[in-house]
């Protein structure tokens, strides 16, 4: 299997590959001596995006889905091997191609009560493709189950009896915002949610202005658009909520910004990590323990 540019002429000698010099030591005697499929093909496959060959990114929007594809691919290979992340980054395109089935489009539509209930809109059913796409490379938007969200602060507050009023509330991969809408059910000082996706970020902006429920407790509720692993985080103590929001790499990029800012400010901080696949990740970390949580979510605490 070989992968060529749209009208070009096939040859077993001509393979499309950008030579950047001293960043990528990655040629094509080094895939043909490893004798494997799976790195011709990757070398190939690495050649065909950075040239921009594909014909379902070359719209206006390329650039940035281009750069998403080759940052995933970038992150995987620092700690697994470039043929295995090229393996990776296929089987995350091939998530995405499953995803967009007519099947799933009316399982996304599945979660819609609650924007119903509150005239909002937060459902992952009608969320571009663009989107789905650079979601899959990080985490697919999915909005949080209400009763599960309330189940997680209350347990929270039984585990470790604080003042919420004293605390910000910050969503790290906010989406469409309907997390910062729930927490808005508590009296902390300040919500506030960091999304990635510009267009996920605007939707967010519309529901906060646009929301007011009866049990609502929290009036200062804030959507930034910006890269939750580089976000610098408020000084004050901190809620903070991950529905696994980053590959692993990201994960332990926003744990060493979570370190070092409360090296320079030590306060209690508390972490809500929802749906915990990448658990582990938060054990290794000398600043974390894990002090309850079940199965569908864990609650650390800053020590």
């Amino acid at each position: 299997m070989s992968l060529h540019a749209p009208n070009s002429t096939r040859s077993s000698k001509t393979v499309f590959f950008p030579q950047p010099k001293g960043r990528y030591d990655l040629d094509l005697d080094t895939a043909l001596k490893g004798r494997s499929s799976t790195a011709l093909l990757s070398w190939c496959f690495l050649g065909q995006l950075f040239h921009g060959r594909f014909p379902m990114l070359t719209d206006e929007t390329s650039p940035s889905i281009r750069q998403a594809l080759f940052d995933y691919w970038r992150g995987e290979a620092s700690h697994a091997g470039w043929c295995p992340a090229t393996c990776r980054l296929f089987s995350r395109l091939w998530e995405f191609v499953r995803d967009s089935a007519p099947w799933r489009l009316r399982q996304r539509y599945g979660d819609a009560d609650y924007d119903w209930d509150h005239r909002v809109n937060t459902t992952s059913a009608a969320v571009a493709w663009r989107d789905r796409l650079l979601g899959v490379l990080h985490s697919p938007y999915q909005p949080t189950n209400p009763d599960l969200f309330h189940e997680m602060l209350e347990d929270l507050r039984q585990c470790a009896p604080l003042d919420f009023a004293e605390f910000t509330f910050l969503d790290l991969g906010s989406g469409k915002g309907r997390t910062l809408l729930m927490a808005s059910d508590y009296p902390f000082r300040r919500i506030v949610g960091v999304e990635l996706l510009p267009s996920l970020h605007r939707i967010a902006k519309e529901n906060l202005q646009r929301y007011r429920g009866e049990s609502q407790k929290c009036f200062s509720l804030e959507s930034i658009c910006a890269d939750a692993t580089q976000f610098s985080l408020p000084e004050g103590p901190l809620v903070i909520y991950l529905f696994n929001p980053f590959p692993e790499s990201g994960l332990r990029m926003l744990l060493r910004n979570l370190e070092r800012s409360l090296a320079e400010h030590p306060r209690p901080v508390y972490v809500l990590y929802h749906n915990p696949l990448l658990e582990h990740a938060l054990r290794e970390s000398a600043r974390l323990g894990r002090i309850c949580g079940t199965h569908q979510y864990s609650i650390f605490s800053a020590a």
